[in-house]
């Protein structure tokens, strides 16, 4: 088997993912899972698809992320990986990763500001006098 790659994004996240055969290694930007994400929570965001399709120590995985905070990073990571699982065997992994819904890009970003507002929603303090 060669390599599967897929891409996943979250906010302004982009990860892309790249599947092989092995112990189930990961490694994100050239660093161990837990050394680049220290928060337990976070990384486990992102072994989400491999735990729910039982896979956790077959495949290793090289992830280049860039842009956004750590939370995007991890769930375009995820995005990735469900959609590199499904590259491998579509008929079976798709239904349940779909039903978990990680196969589904959360497109919710930032709203820009506007001119003549603090933020985006939020206006300058009105006085009457």
């Amino acid at each position: 088997m060669e390599t599967v790659n897929a891409v996943g994004r979250r906010k302004t996240a982009v990860a892309r993912v790249y599947l092989m055969k092995g112990t189930g290694d990961i490694v994100i930007n050239h660093k161990p899972l837990l050394d680049y994400f220290l928060v337990e929570e976070i990384s486990l965001i992102v072994k989400q698809p491999l735990e729910k399709l039982d896979k956790a120590g077959q495949y290793n995985l090289k992830v280049n992320v860039v842009g956004g905070g750590l939370r995007g990073q991890a769930e375009a990571i995820r995005l990735g990986i469900a959609r590199a699982l499904c590259k491998l065997d579509l008929e079976n992994n798709r239904p349940i990763l779909k039903k978990e819904g990680f196969l589904t890009r959360d497109a919710r970003v930032v709203e820009r500001k506007k001119y003549g507002r603090k933020k985006s929603r939020k206006k300058f303090q009105f006085t009457k006098r």
